[in-house]
């Protein structure tokens, strides 16, 4: 270590000494002990696509805040007491500097970011996990990993140049030179355990179906700014190669993106009872989820969203009838209407619905794409 790395880190020391501990004990500042708030991070967004899609509907950006909202979904359906917040809701883009933000503002006990790769190679596929660190620690990875094209950090950490004034906003972030990093060091020390024990319940799912394990496959470290900038436990997650047509197909998908939103609850559900046991929280009961053999939609529903309408009947039918051919819907019934509406699929936009239908008609050739809206269900033409 040169002489000025070593004067740093003396500063880091004294400065360390001030930085409240809350993330380190698992405390937040209300005092509860515990996993109480996670913050999601959907990459990319906006002027920012991110990798590209076969479509505009299926570009990095649209993927990943899909999954990012059936994963928060499901947190908030088993762990009413956790906070969820989004950095992105909507297709908007959010600099990466206000992400970090958004995380500390909030008081996050956990950072999610989530995204797609992307490679010049088509054959390359796999998700990964990526925490704060200067190299990877998978042996089988070793530095190859970050010799393909530009890493994986490069890219990420690319966005920033879409933003005005970014070479004064990110002046102290230079990913290479380790005097960059030091006066995050202790922080990031404290947070490290944390981060790989989530990153390695992410890391245990993404070796089954809807996975597919490759050389790109396991836990990396890099210097990504977003996990630099934040200071509680993080990790970015890629959930696959939207350039590689298998994963592409599992990644744009409704049913894949299920999936994936379920293998992350799973590790965050795993996480979080860890977690709170090594604070010493109470556990956190889980709510079990209601198992309705189709769900009704009324007018509280609200939020709009792109099906496949199957049939309509005068009758509800369960999930798992026959009549419905193994596909699982939604019974929309309008307050005035006696007919229920069997939508298949929920989208963000048509034209995810209108890939998926190709695929519906193959049992239901009757089958067309619809908008939903609360009760109401009108047909897309």
């Amino acid at each position: 270590m040169t002489l000025k790395a070593r004067y740093l880190f003396l500063i880091a020391v004294l400065l360390f000494a001030a930085v409240p501990l809350q993330h380190i004990s698992g405390q937040t500042s209300s005092g509860d002990l515990g996993l109480n708030t996670i913050v999601i991070d959907p990459g990319h967004g906006g002027k920012d696509p991110g990798a590209p899609g076969k479509t505009k509907a299926t570009a990095e950006k649209h993927i990943v805040l899909n999954i990012s909202k059936l994963f928060g979904q499901k947190i908030k359906d088993a762990y009413p007491d956790v906070k969820v917040v989004y950095t992105r809701s909507t297709d908007v883009f959010v600099e990466l500097k206000e992400r970090a933000n958004i995380a500390k503002r909030n008081d996050a006990d956990l950072f999610v970011s989530i995204h797609c790769n992307s490679n010049d190679n088509p054959r390359a596929f796999g998700a990964s996990a990526h925490i704060l660190g200067p190299k990877s620690t998978n042996p089988k990875n070793n530095s190859d990993y970050f010799a393909k094209s530009r890493s994986v950090a490069q890219r990420e950490n690319s966005v920033m140049l879409l933003e005005e004034d970014y070479k004064t906003s990110y002046q102290d972030f230079n990913p290479d030179s380790p005097e960059s990093v030091i006066g995050h060091s202790l922080m990031w020390q404290a947070n490290y355990d944390n981060s790989l024990l989530f990153a390695a319940e992410y890391d245990a799912l993404i070796h089954k179906s809807p996975y597919r394990e490759s050389s790109y496959t396991g836990i990396h470290q890099d210097v990504f700014y977003l996990l630099w900038a934040t200071n509680m436990p993080s990790a970015l997650l890629e959930l696959g190669f939207i350039s590689n047509p298998s994963d592409y197909a599992v990644l744009s998908s409704a049913d894949g993106q299920e999936k994936i939103a379920q293998s992350l609850f799973e590790a965050f559900r795993s996480y979080k009872k860890k977690f709170d046991a090594s604070v010493g929280a109470v556990p956190s009961e889980e709510v079990a989820p209601v198992v309705s053999d189709s769900k009704v939609v009324t007018e509280e529903d609200d939020a709009p969203y792109y099906g496949i309408q199957i049939m309509g009947l005068a009758r509800l039918l369960k999930n798992g009838d026959p009549a419905l051919k193994g596909l699982e819907v939604q019974a929309v019934k309008a307050a005035d209407s006696n007919i229920y509406k069997y939508v298949c699929g929920k989208h963000g936009s048509r034209e995810l619905a209108e890939e998926r239908l190709s695929v519906v008609r193959r049992k239901f050739p009757d089958a067309f794409v619809v908008k939903v809206t609360g009760d109401q269900v009108s047909r897309v033409k």
